[in-house]
């Protein structure tokens, strides 16, 4: 199981390096069910391999022009100092055992892990629907009412990564290409600057609060680096819309997966 492990770690990066997200999405199921990890503890490690890989691939988009630091740069101050705030001052102070739905006790692991396959259901639904054609020109920030909506959108976020870990990459990406009108290619590589930040900055926040096994965790992200070199590779020669569509299938699949899984501990 723990050979799959590694290997799924692979297509962690991979995902990353193709689309721009999905890298949590595998990250968190991978370390809860294949190296049994606490969700708890699987949000944190996972912060720490999707923000030291979605940097490397952030850096590689920066180097080539196909990243907009001026749309990164306001997401990148609001979504990291929501999930630095929520990581460090109130994830740590929810209890345990939340509440009892009659004879079954709803445990904040149990509660993770299905927000988490509602929040892979919802990415799924992203991936599959059509992307709407893109700008070929670079966009940017032209008025108080961007940086007002960039901020707006940036505590979302920060809110989905600091509670379950998520970069938002699926949320980032269709914000960028619709609403912000900026090209695919410079929508995905901003994604990665802004999922590297949220997650570095969320995986501080959690420094004290676990014992952190580092030699497995840097093992993972530096398979997962390997992954998203392998991405950017393969982003040049395959079409990033079939891909795309193939992930969204996979992330459905898991997400229910994932809620029996948990409708099983419940009852068990």
């Amino acid at each position: 199981m723990e050979l799959i492990g590694y290997i799924a770690a692979v297509l962690i990066g991979i995902s990353l390096g193709l689309i721009g997200s999905g890298g949590s999405i595998l990250t968190v199921p991978l370390l809860v069910y294949i190296f049994h990890l606490p969700p708890v503890m699987a949000v944190s490690y996972s912060l720490f391999i999707v923000g030291t890989t979605s940097l490397l691939g952030a850096f590689n988009n920066f180097r080539k022009g196909q990243a907009s630091f001026n749309l990164a740069l306001p997401l990148g101050i609001v979504s990291p100092a929501t999930v630095f705030l929520i990581r460090r001052y109130v994830v740590p102070h929810i209890p345990e055992q939340l509440w009892m739905a009659g004879k079954f006790a709803i445990t904040k692991s149990v509660l993770t892990m299905i927000l988490f396959a509602v929040l892979m259901l919802a990415a799924s639904i992203s991936m599959l629907k059509k992307t709407v054609n893109p700008s070929t020109k670079t966009t940017s920030v032209r008025s108080i009412k961007d940086y007002i909506q960039l901020a707006l959108f940036g505590l979302g976020i920060g809110c989905v990564t600091g509670f379950l870990g998520a970069g938002g990459g699926f949320l980032i990406i269709p914000a960028l290409v619709i609403l912000l009108k900026l090209p695919m290619k410079e929508a995905v590589g901003t994604s990665l600057f802004i999922i590297a930040i949220n997650s570095l900055v969320g995986f501080a926040g959690d420094l004290g609060h676990y014992d952190i096994d580092w030699l497995f965790l840097l093992s993972i992200s530096a398979i997962a680096a390997a992954g998203i070199l392998i991405g950017v590779q393969l982003a040049k020669k395959i079409p990033s819309e079939k891909l795309k569509k193939g992930f969204g299938w996979f992330v459905l699949v898991m997400g229910i997966y994932i809620i029996v899984q948990e409708l099983m501990v419940l009852q068990g």
